[in-house]
C-alpha cells in the first residue's frame, strides 16, 4: 500500500543576478541575457511530503510543525533578499531554482519529525518551475 502525499504551498519575494566573475561582461550576458542584471521573482515553494498516517491523529505530517520548519529555515531566509549575497551557500554558487531547491531540501528534509520530504517545486514564474526528489540514495 502506497502512502498519502501532502503538499503546501508558500511564498517569498527574492532577487538575484547570473554571472559568473572569471567571464567578461560581454560572455555574461552572451551566456545569462538579461538575467545577468538583479531581478527579482514571486516564488511559490510547494513543499510534499509522504508516509505513514498517524493512526491517532489521522494525519500525515503536523501542518504547523512543518510550517516552522519551513518558515524558519527558508521562507524567511529568502524572503526579500538578494540570494547571492544574502545566504553564504550561494556565495560559490548560481542562484538557480535548481540550486535554491537542492539548498532548500537540505534545509528542510533533516528537521522533519515525520513523514519523509518527497518532492519540492519553485515555481519561479508562471511558465517556468523546477522539481527536486532529494539527493540519490546509495
Amino acid at each position: 500500500m502506497s502512502n498519502p502525499i501532502i503538499t503546501k504551498k508558500y511564498h517569498f519575494c527574492a532577487s538575484h543576478k547570473y554571472g559568473n566573475s572569471e567571464w567578461s561582461d560581454e560572455k555574461n550576458y552572451e551566456v545569462f541575457g538579461k538575467d545577468y542584471n538583479t531581478h527579482g521573482h514571486n516564488y511559490i515553494l510547494e513543499v510534499s511530503v509522504t508516509g505513514p498516517v498517524d493512526p491517532k491523529s489521522g494525519w500525515l505530517i503536523d501542518l504547523s510543525n512543518l510550517n516552522k520548519i519551513v518558515d524558519s529555515k527558508v521562507v524567511n531566509v529568502l524572503d526579500h533578499s538578494q540570494i547571492e549575497k544574502d545566504v553564504s551557500w550561494f556565495h560559490s554558487r548560481q542562484p538557480s531554482s535548481e540550486n535554491i531547491l537542492i539548498w532548500a531540501w537540505t534545509e528542510i528534509a533533516p528537521n522533519l519529525e515525520r513523514g519523509k520530504l518527497q518532492r519540492l517545486r519553485l515555481v519561479e514564474t508562471n511558465s517556468i518551475y523546477t522539481d527536486y526528489y532529494g539527493p540519490e540514495e546509495l
